[in-house]
Order: structure tokens, then C-alpha cells, then sequence
């Protein structure tokens, strides 16, 4: 692989990572990030439809008008998004009633339209693929340990594992709305920290 594919495939999960360094997708971030399960389940959902929308919309970016290239794309994200929630309505029906609305909503997601406008139809299939593997990946990072350190301090469990006793008292604040702000916040806070932001 060249500088150049390395450099695709990296840059969602580290530099460019959706939701910790460009702060996309926040609807399902904060959603969805209840649990690591539910975290994981939404991020290979969206990784999923961002590589095969990545990818077909790489093959046809030639055969498309520029005047309706947007509402094509729209077409092609919401075709994987029928597809991806058949699937999980078929086989993993209790995440599919834990992700619920926000399956549907992948539709909208603007890290995917987003890709699919300003670099699947710009670029070769292959790096149009490495884009969306890298950004996939680095979405269904963020998802899951957002949603695991909710249900660490939230519920006193990890993936559904309880670690803590009965007479516990967890921080319910984690697993409600207001506990995915100050989460994200404090994950934020800490990956600026590591990259050096100021």
C-alpha cells in the first residue's frame, strides 16, 4: 500500500475521526451510545452503508448529472440503509429494537453524505473504499467507547456484564441524555489532549 492509501485509510480513525475531531453524526452519537452494545451495533450499521455507498458511488460518479449528484446519493445511501436494517430486523432483532429510529436516520447521516460528496466522487474505487473503511472504523471506535464508559459508570457494566453488586448505586446521570454530553465532553477533552490541541 502507498503513502497515499495509508494515509485514506487512517485518517477517520485517527486524524479526522468523526465524532471525536470533526464532531459528525451527533444525533446517533449521543442516541444510541447508551450501552458498548449499542455503540458497536450503530457504528458497523453506519460502516457498512459508508463503504458500499463509498464504493458504488465511486463506480457510477461518471454516469451521474451533476445537477441531481446529491438526490442520486441520497438513492444509494438510503438503498444500504434498507438493506443493513432488513438484515438486522432479520437477525439481530433486540439491537434492531435497541437502535430503533436511528437505523432509518443513517439516510442523513452527513458523515456519509459528506464522504460521498467531497471524496467517493472525486476518487478511484480502491481509495474510495480505504476512506470508508478508515472512516467506518473510526465512527464504530467512537460509538463504542462512548457507549461503553456510559454503561461503565451509568449501569456498573460492560457489554452487558455487571461488575459491580446489588447494593450498588451507578450514576444513572451517565445512561440518560445529559450523560452523553459529559461523556463525549471528557473523551473530547482527552483526545485533544493527545493530538496536541490547545
Amino acid at each position: 500500500m502507498n503513502k497515499e492509501s495509508i494515509s485514506n485509510l487512517t485518517r477517520g480513525i485517527i486524524r479526522e475521526n468523526p465524532i471525536f475531531v470533526m464532531m459528525l453524526g451527533m444525533c446517533p452519537t449521543l442516541g444510541v451510545s447508551t450501552s458498548g452494545i449499542n455503540g458497536l451495533g450503530m457504528g458497523l450499521a453506519t460502516a457498512f452503508v459508508l463503504i458500499l455507498s463509498n464504493v458504488f458511488i465511486s463506480v457510477v460518479k461518471n454516469l451521474i448529472p451533476d445537477i441531481i449528484r446529491i438526490p442520486s446519493f441520497i438513492v444509494i445511501i438510503a438503498s444500504f440503509v434498507t438493506v443493513i436494517e432488513m438484515l438486522m430486523q432479520a437477525y439481530l432483532p433486540t439491537l434492531y429494537q435497541a437502535l430503533g429510529i436511528y437505523i432509518p436516520l443513517i439516510v442523513v447521516n452527513c458523515i456519509i453524505l459528506g464522504r460521498a460528496e467531497a471524496f467517493a466522487s472525486k476518487n478511484s474505487v480502491w481509495q474510495s473504499l480505504l476512506d470508508g473503511v478508515g472512516m467506518g472504523l473510526g465512527f464504530t471506535m467512537a460509538l463504542t467507547i462512548l457507549g461503553t464508559i456510559r454503561e461503565i459508570l451509568g449501569n456498573g457494566s460492560v457489554f452487558g456484564w455487571s461488575f459491580i453488586g446489588e447494593d450498588a448505586h451507578p450514576m444513572l446521570l451517565f445512561i440518560m441524555p445529559p450523560g452523553a454530553f459529559l461523556a463525549l465532553a471528557g473523551i473530547i477533552i482527552v483526545v485533544n489532549k493527545l493530538r496536541g490541541v490547545k
